[in-house]
């Protein structure tokens, strides 16, 4: 096998490349070239010498002959290796420059060249050395136990492509996406039809495929938690079973049959969402209760994990309106916990709020007028807290109809610590708004807004929102979607995705996001 040094053909214009002017890329090949074992050529312009890769050492010469009056190697030189293997595998040890102590075999500084297959082992023994992944294009340094990004290119977002349809056992209301270490990446569907129930589906050869049905019962959404070794995932059903007994459930991963089993029901009132979190290490599972018969202001429950029983008690109940979702958040030793209400009975326009957690238990921190609020979604960009509300339809029974009911603002907030409280910072118009999704694409922030129905028709655009600083978020991509209830951002060693759920047809999609 050979190893090609490729140069361009202008001596001045590669020294220039090089960052120094008086010094030729030619007068270091003249130190280094040995005698025998090279060939020169010239191919479509470009020169190269071609060395037997037998001398694995050829290329070696101490850099006191290049560097007479430098006692360290300087910080203002750099070296370009246009590299091209014909053939044969890349070997372990293959180095593209290398700084070593003369007369010594160990290397001070290298830069290793490796394309493809798992990253290089980086131990004690390949500490400060140099890793050049070409397939991201990036610059890495072993510090003898991880390795370091020097250099990498960030990507950009570019288009969004249609990656797979995956047609469901029903309309889906919610998508769970979630990984089981050492199993692989999942997909619950909270499918609206009991029977067959929902689905979970397992991502196999780049798709999602059909891994495991669970009898629910107009399914609304699935979370998924761990607490130490045990994982969950809880079901929040909307209907009574067959006997006329409202549950949700809790399901546990059975290692042994690889599989979800059932583990606890909690008797619940329309369920609409669940919500896990840890405060001060203690597991808690929040239930949104929509209503109990036409009785929209019920309480809302917060469980408390036992770890002496294994089960989930009530800890603390919470006033809510036809609520649709919680979302838990921390800022510093802070903890969080909004919910969304949606109607009290006669109106969507009413306050939905934010509680914090204070001497053992959830108190009010603010209340914000929401219309319809459907979902909560905090985000940070940078050392900035957002927090973006959706709001679904504008209705008040005591007031004049609007022209239309569900075109209406959406809105984000910002937290500001002077004034202790979230303020308005954008509204965004919305159709029908049920769901927002935060996602990054290297340093650019993106939202997509789940947009339902405009009044007219539940084919609308649902929209990516590209983070543009001082203008906020700007419109950066309109997504055709059927009656979009729920959005959920992934990725994988192949890629970053989108994958929404619709409420109105048994179709769900996966979408790749292209970038550059």
């Amino acid at each position: 096998s050979w190893l090609w040094l490729w140069l361009p053909v202008d001596p001045e214009e590669a020294a220039g490349s090089l960052g120094l002017p008086d010094l030729r890329p030619l007068d270091i090949l003249s130190e280094a070239v040995p005698a025998r074992g090279m060939r020169v050529f010239q191919v479509q312009g470009v020169r190269g010498f071609q060395l037997s890769s037998s001398r694995p050492r050829a290329l070696a010469f101490p850099a006191s002959r290049l560097f007479i009056h430098c006692d360290r190697f300087p910080e203002e030189f750099s070296i370009i290796v246009p590299r091209r293997a014909l053939r044969g595998p890349a070997k372990r040890n293959e180095y593209i420059f290398t700084l070593m102590l003369e007369e010594s075999p160990g290397v001070l500084v290298g830069l290793r060249y490796v394309t493809l297959g798992a990253r290089p082992r980086c131990s004690k023994q390949e500490k400060a050395q140099f890793w050049f992944n070409a397939s991201r294009r990036g610059l890495y340094l072993c510090n003898g136990s991880t390795w370091l990004s020097m250099l990498e290119v960030q990507h950009r977002l570019d288009y969004v492509e249609e990656y797979q349809n995956l047609v469901t056992n029903s309309e889906t209301m919610g998508i769970e996406v979630f990984s089981i270490p050492k199993v692989g990446l999942f997909a619950a569907m909270a499918n609206r039809i009991t029977p067959p129930g929902s689905a979970i589906y397992r991502w196999t050869d780049g798709k999602f495929v059909h891994y495991q049905n669970i009898p629910t019962y107009q399914a609304q959404s699935w979370k998924y938690f761990t607490i130490g070794k045990k994982i969950f995932l809880a079901v929040a059903n909307f209907e009574q079973n067959e006997r006329g007994q409202e549950f949700s459930v809790i399901y546990k991963w059975s290692r042994r049959k690889a599989k979800f089993v059932t583990y606890q029901r909690i008797t619940t009132h329309s369920a609409r969402d669940w919500e896990a979190f840890v405060i001060e290490g203690e597991a808690f599972l929040a239930v949104v209760n929509h209503r109990e018969g036409n009785n929209h202001n019920i309480d809302s429950v917060i469980y408390r994990w036992n770890p002496r029983t294994g089960l989930f008690e009530t800890n603390q109940t919470i006033p809510t309106s036809g609520a649709y979702d919680w979302e838990f958040f921390t800022i510093g030793p802070y903890s969080f916990l909004a919910v969304a209400n949606t109607f009290n009975g006669t109106s969507t326009k009413i306050y939905s709020h934010i509680y914090i957690w204070l001497s053992g238990s959830f108190q009010l921190f603010q209340s914000i007028l929401t219309f319809g609020a459907a979902d909560w979604e905090v985000f940070h960009i940078g050392d900035r807290v957002f927090l973006a509300v959706a709001n679904s339809h504008s209705y008040d029974s005591g007031m004049p109809a609007p022209s239309n009911f569900y075109a209406i603002n959406s809105s984000i907030y910002e937290l500001n610590i002077t004034a202790q409280m979230f303020v308005k910072f954008q509204d965004l118009l919305t159709y029908s708004a049920l769901d927002w999704e935060f996602f990054s694409v290297g340093d650019d922030s993106f939202l997509v807004v789940a947009n339902s129905f405009d009044g007219f028709t539940f084919s609308v655009n649902s929209i990516i929102y590209r983070w543009q600083g001082y203008e906020g978020f700007v419109a950066a991509h309109h997504l055709p979607t059927v009656g979009c209830r729920d959005w959920e951002a992934f990725h994988t060693p192949e890629g970053s995705y989108l994958f929404y759920s619709s409420a109105k047809e048994p179709l769900s999609k996966v979408l790749k996001l292209k970038t550059t």
